[in-house]
């Protein structure tokens, strides 16, 4: 899309949607081509936490979230967007690093077109592998994201190698789909408000990734643990490629539902409970009741992402740092889980864990902001990735 101002000397303006399963933000930035965005205004709002989960009256509230942010961005009036983009956080989205190999017993030429063949087939494999993970059957999957991440002729990375000749050709490749279903429904509610389908999405792995890749550039083996309300979401790096990701249906939203099934008190009134707890501002009474619950859930959620590292690691070394992103009250609190998994009775680490926060104090000097504007990581990281590498 072109630039919808009707003044050429004012900044470009992208917008960006943030859709979790705790809540949906939104961001209005100036693209900067040659340097870091300027985010002029953001905004985000929870998702509804309700007792148990139905997947359509999840997406529901979900994309009932999302209008509330776009409405809000629309009534600001500062400015149309020329550019629309949506990154999904789990469970709206499936991806898969593929590894792509192809080896013939003479010299052939890589091509453009040979590379579209390769990796379309694969794209196919993973549509067929996913489709039924969804809910609904009849819902078609929609690719959303591609990324090549790494091409290896005859064995050696090369950075540009098309038309080139090989016998052995390699691709390393990252791809994520989505139900057409929950994309319609999300550029629906976005038409509404902008008047524009033209919605390009992505994931929130890539997203982190790329930025922790970057901003941390001898740090080139890595974990990346994002924890949403409903799912902890696990990517690998190895040697800056994004290897394999795996997650488990355990966020900050099960401990909330457990504490207050426990104490029959509301989900609001167990959240501000396990906020005081962390905090240690709790009662004593109080303190003295959510002890062994919280103690109870710390070990249900660290044996989760203890079984999560050992299927992801198949057998090699877990790398010894880790990115963290989650709700900036609760980092510390899952922090302090992490640091006391002992994985060396199942695999080897290579050392002891070095917990790093995506946290506005991490993300400061990668964006600019106008005036008062709120520091969200979530939608500092989103477009930072957007900014320097679709835009």
């Amino acid at each position: 899309m072109g630039i919808f101002s009707k003044k050429k000397n004012e900044n470009e303006l992208a917008l960006v949607f943030d859709i979790g399963s705790s809540s949906v933000g939104g961001a209005l930035f100036e693209i900067k081509k040659e340097g870091i965005p300027k985010i002029i205004f953001s905004i985000r709002e929870p998702i509804i936490l309700e007792d148990k989960i139905d997947i359509d009256r999840f997406l529901f509230l979900t994309t009932k979230s999302l209008g509330t942010v776009a409405s809000r961005i629309c009534m600001m009036g500062i400015g149309k967007p020329s550019k629309i983009f949506c990154v999904l956080s789990s469970p709206w989205y499936a991806s898969q690093t593929r590894f792509i190999k192809l080896e013939k017993n003479t010299p052939f030429l890589f091509t453009a077109k040979l590379a579209d063949s390769l990796i379309q087939k694969e794209i196919s494999l993973f549509e067929e592998e996913h489709s039924a993970k969804f809910i609904h059957t009849d819902n078609k999957i929609r690719p959303i994201e591609f990324k090549n991440m790494k091409t290896m002729l005859n064995g050696y990375a090369t950075p540009d190698p098309f038309n080139k000749k090989a016998k052995k050709l390699e691709m390393i490749v990252f791809v994520s789909m989505s139900g057409d279903q929950i994309l319609k429904k999300i550029e629906d509610t976005i038409f509404r408000h902008f008047h524009s389908r033209d919605v390009k999405f992505s994931s929130f792995a890539m997203a982190s990734f790329i930025v922790a890749r970057d901003m941390f550039v001898h740090q080139e083996n890595f974990l990346l643990v994002d924890i949403g309300g409903e799912i902890t979401d696990i990517s690998m790096i190895k040697k800056d490629v994004l290897n394999d990701s795996i997650s488990y249906p355990l966020g900050c939203n099960f401990m909330i539902r457990k504490v207050a099934d426990s104490l029959g008190c509301t989900l609001s009134e167990a959240k501000s409970l396990i906020l005081l707890f962390k905090d240690k501002h709790a009662v004593a009474s109080t303190e003295k009741k959510l002890e062994p619950i919280i103690n109870k859930l710390k070990t249900e959620w660290l044996s989760e992402f203890q079984k999560s590292l050992v299927n992801l690691s198949d057998d090699i070394s877990i790398p010894a740092t880790i990115f963290i992103t989650v709700e900036q009250n609760l980092a510390d609190f899952f922090s302090e889980i992490i640091k006391k998994e002992q994985l060396t009775q199942y695999t080897l680490t290579e050392s002891e864990f070095r917990i790093i926060f995506l946290g506005t104090q991490t993300l400061h000097s990668i964006a600019a902001f106008k005036d008062e504007t709120n520091r969200d990581p979530f939608l500092i990281i989103e477009s930072v990735y957007i900014n320097r590498f679709i835009c």
